[in-house]
């Protein structure tokens, strides 16, 4: 199994809209092959004195049952009609792909 956290920083008065977008599209992921676990998530006040609040981020976490369902789900038609949707709203996306250490 791999985790993925996704951060995609939006521009600041497209916040709403990438969010409708990126929901209408999370259903399609979850029922794709070797997908476990995959949504969205925005910045909450905890106030932690390390958090860093970005408030035009959205962070996506998501888990795979591998590297190969992970490249697989970035090719299927529902990603690449999502990537074309967002392409003016994303200012910057920022990807780990991580193993239990």
């Amino acid at each position: 199994m791999i985790s993925v956290i996704a951060s995609v920083r939006v521009k600041a008065d497209r916040l709403s809209q990438f969010i409708a977008i990126l929901k209408s599209n999370v259903q399609e992921v979850r029922k794709e092959k070797g997908c476990l676990e995959y949504f969205p998530a925005t910045d909450i006040d905890s106030g932690l004195p390390v958090q860093k609040l970005e408030k035009n981020v959205v962070t996506i976490i998501e888990k795979w049952e591998s590297v190969e369902a992970l490249r697989a789900h970035l090719k299927t038609p529902h990603m690449l009609a999502y990537r074309e949707k967002v392409k003016n709203i994303v200012e910057e996306l920022s990807v780990k792909v991580l193993k239990e250490a």
